[in-house]
Order: C-alpha cells, then sequence, then structure tokens
C-alpha cells in the first residue's frame, strides 16, 4: 500500500481520538468546573476515567485485532470518539460529562492497536518505524485544532466539543473509505499473532518504564493550564495559545523514528525520559512568566509525542511476533500509570498547591531514566 493511503488517515484518526477527544479536556477544564461547578478533586475524578476507559479498551481492541484485523477497531475508536464529544457538547452536569469522558477516553484505547497491525500488514517494512512514529504525531495535530477552537470560540467549551464531534464523524467517514478490509472476499490476508508476555525478554522493563511515565506526565496534561491561569494573569487566548504550543512542538516528536536509527532505541528514550521530567520543573519554577510556561510546554510537547513514539518502537520491537500486543502493554501501562497520576495530582494540588506538586511529578518523571531499553535492542 502507498505509505500516504495510510498514514494521513492515520494521523486525523490519532489527531480526533487523542488530540480532540482526550487532551482537550484539559484546556477546556477551568471553564467547564466553572459552568458545572466542580472542585479540582471531581475534575481530577473525572479526568482519570479517560485513562481507565483506555486500559479496558486498548485490552479488548488488542485481542479483536489480532483475531479478525485493525479495520473494525479502527472504525469503532471513531464511532466511540464522535459519541463521546458529542455527550460532553451537551451535558447538563458532571455524571453525563463523565458518561462522554468514557466514550471519549476509550476511543484512544481502541485505536492504538490496530494502526500497529495495519503498518505491519500493508506498509514495507523499512517504513514502518517512520509510519508507526508519524501516525503517533497526530495527537499534536489534534491538540493544535483543540486549541485554536479555544481561541477561536473562547470560554464556549459546549460549542468546541459539538465542532470537534463533527470533525471526528468527517475523519471516520475518511478512514472507512481508506482502511482496507481483509477476509475472503479480499485479496488481503490477516495473520492471528500470539496473545502473550510469558518469557517475553524485555516485557518487564518495558512494563515499568511506561508505568512511571504515565504518572509523571498525568499532571502536566490535567493541570497544567489551570495552574498557569492561577499564577499569572494572562488572557484566554494566551491560556489556549499555551495549549497550541505544547501540539506544535509535538510534531517534532515524528522525528523519533528518525533518531531512533540514527542513534539507537536506548539514546532516544533517555533523552524523551529526561526532557519530560525537565518540562515539570520548570513549570514550577515560573508559572507567572509567559516565556517559562510556553517554554515549558513546548518542552512537554515535543518530548511527550517523541517518547511515545520511543514506547511504540521499543514495544513492537520486544513483541516482534505481534504488533498490535507491543502497542497494547507499553501504552496500557502509560494509561494506568495516568489513572494513578490524575487521581494523585488532583489531591496533592489540593493539599500542597500546584507548585510544589509539580515538581513531584518532575522527579518521578526523572525516576524513569534509570529505567530504559537495553544498549542490545539499539539499531537491530
Amino acid at each position: 500500500m502507498k505509505f500516504s493511503r495510510l498514514v494521513l488517515p492515520g494521523i486525523t484518526m490519532i489527531a480526533a481520538t487523542y488530540g480532540l477527544a482526550r487532551f482537550s479536556f484539559g484546556l477546556l477544564l477551568p471553564a467547564m468546573n466553572e459552568s458545572l461547578e466542580m472542585s479540582e478533586f471531581v475534575s481530577g475524578m473525572i479526568s482519570s476515567l479517560f485513562y481507565l476507559a483506555y486500559c479496558f479498551t486498548i485490552l479488548i481492541s488488542t485481542v479483536f485485532t489480532t483475531r479478525e484485523g485493525p479495520r473494525r477497531m479502527i472504525l469503532s475508536a471513531g464511532l466511540s470518539a464522535f459519541m463521546g464529544l458529542l455527550l460532553m457538547s451537551t451535558t447538563p452536569n458532571a455524571w453525563v460529562l463523565a458518561l462522554g469522558v468514557l466514550f471519549a477516553g476509550g476511543s484512544t484505547g481502541l485505536v492504538s492497536p490496530p494502526y500497529g497491525a495495519a503498518i505491519s500488514l500493508w506498509i514495507q517494512e523499512r517504513q514502518q518505524g517512520k509510519a508507526n512514529t508519524w501516525i503517533n504525531s497526530g495527537t499534536s495535530l489534534g491538540i493544535v485544532l483543540s486549541g485554536a477552537g479555544a481561541i477561536l470560540l473562547t470560554s464556549n467549551w459546549r460549542l468546541t466539543y459539538f465542532i470537534y464531534a463533527i470533525l471526528t464523524l468527517l475523519i471516520l467517514i475518511w478512514n472507512y473509505k481508506a482502511i482496507p478490509k481483509t477476509g475472503t472476499s479480499s485479496n488481503l490476508s490477516f495473520e492471528k499473532g500470539t496473545l502473550s508476555i510469558r518469557g517475553v525478554h524485555g516485557a518487564t522493563t518495558l512494563i515499568l518504564a511506561s508505568l512511571i511515565l504515565g504518572i509523571s506526565t498525568a499532571a502536566f496534561w490535567t493541570f497544567s493550564r489551570s495552574f498557569i491561569e492561577v499564577a499569572g494573569e494572562y488572557s484566554d487566548w494566551q491560556l489556549s495559545a499555551f495549549w497550541v504550543v505544547i501540539g506544535l512542538f509535538g510534531v517534532i516528536g515524528g522525528f523519533s523514528g528518525s533518531l531512533i536509527e540514527k542513534k539507537g532505541l536506548s539514546f532516544a528514550y533517555r533523552l524523551g525520559s529526561v526532557m519530560i521530567a525537565t518540562a515539570s520543573v520548570i513549570l514550577a519554577s515560573s508559572p507567572e512568566n509567559w516565556f517559562v510556561s510556553y517554554l515549558s510546554a513546548g518542552i512537554f510537547g515535543s518530548s511527550y509525542i517523541f517518547l511515545t513514539g520511543v514506547l511504540l518502537v521499543w514495544g513492537i520491537h520486544v513483541f516482534i511476533t505481534n504488533a498490535s500486543l507491543g502497542i497494547c502493554i507499553p501504552f496500557l501501562l502509560l494509561a494506568v500509570g495516568q489513572v494513578i497520576g490524575s487521581s494523585l495530582a488532583g489531591l496533592l494540588i489540593g493539599l500542597s498547591g500546584y507548585e510544589f506538586s509539580f515538581i513531584i511529578f518532575g522527579v518521578i518523571g526523572m525516576v524513569a531514566t534509570f529505567i530504559g531499553p537495553k544498549k542490545q535492542l539499539v539499531n537491530e
């Protein structure tokens, strides 16, 4: 299959599920808190539902993708994102918002494993690493779109989510037409993989690293915008621009595949984990200063997308016989960490404030630098 035929719709589907349906929540959270009268603890608990739904659906997606191929799960992801965004745009209270969050968060779990499988099926082997990391960088496109939407629509978060829902529907239609069918009526075949981590060399290290990184990034995704709003005198467009910076710099993460080829997986992982930990500490140092906060946003955006690309390649390398499982394991544990981290961050901020909390999460990120892929995984 032609590289762009799969990668371009893949980028937009990741943009819709991860960027619009999932990570836009942190940008719109202050307005939702005010409108729905939610406390930081309640919003933190609702935010954790993104990750809980993700944990559940990524397992379902891996099983179905392994058995049936990627098409059905990719389309299910788009439908789930559309339903979640629609519910969030019409919610009268925190309970319906939570239901929308479950659908929106579930879409991200559904979409990741099948795209890994699709790439392994239909993209030439020498291009698979780049295809995976570029599709993964679609998160950045979604974040940029969500930030731009917030700037244009100011605090009207319901209309913002409704527009995101319409965009997601159009992206779903594009993927419906672009993703090939497999089966008896098609000339494309699908070979089932193995659903097991038993005896897989390197699986334990991958799991531990993903879990710690998930914990360390949860505070930034959920509370960074609220942090700078409380700490400084930012206008609405400056607060939204902070989110756009995360997305714009996240595009740099699409080059993680190229860096892995040149410097190796171990080097790329440690570089990304140091950067992502540094972002939280920098933000805590001077959140009222727009240059410092934007610098932190740029570092976080580029390092998060970069690092998830590294985890993706690392996982596929460890689970070489099943690309969907290789994506499921690190992304699942990343989400488990974010469930823990999001709830912990809401509680810690309520008790000790933003500055102390973000420093703690930066320290947690530094711990991850000591856990990474072995040197023998480099450039194989």
